[in-house]
């Protein structure tokens, strides 16, 4: 059973910086697309980056210039190094496997960042 946990949201002030982890266990082999993702309180969930083996990486506009995603190919982790926060990047934000067609999904960790 492929599991997630995510690790590092919290409160921070606008202009601050977070790094959020993800670390997958339960799966053998390397996951070849991680993302995380973020859901706002009666918004819909939204794609924030997602990096595929290789390393290539896409960005919600939202975010391009102040985000960073990265992974540990190794431990099967991801990081999204988060700068510049803005109060609108308060979210739930969640950690994706994608794996032969299927979704997994972390448990999700709040971001809430104060003006």
């Amino acid at each position: 059973q492929v599991q997630l946990v995510e690790s590092g949201g919290g409160l921070v002030q606008a202009g601050g910086s977070l790094r959020l982890s993800c670390a997958a266990s339960g799966i053998a082999f390397r996951i070849n697309d991680m993302a995380w993702y973020r859901q706002a309180p009666g918004k819909q969930r939204e794609l924030v980056a997602r990096i595929i083996t290789g390393g290539s990486t896409n960005y919600a506009d939202s975010v391009k210039g102040r985000f960073t995603i990265s992974r540990d190919n190794a431990e099967n982790k991801v990081y999204l190094q988060m700068n510049s926060l803005k109060p609108e990047d308060t979210a739930a934000y969640s950690c994706n496997a994608h794996i032969w067609g299927s979704d997994y999904w972390g448990q999700g960790t709040q971001v809430t960042v104060s003006s």
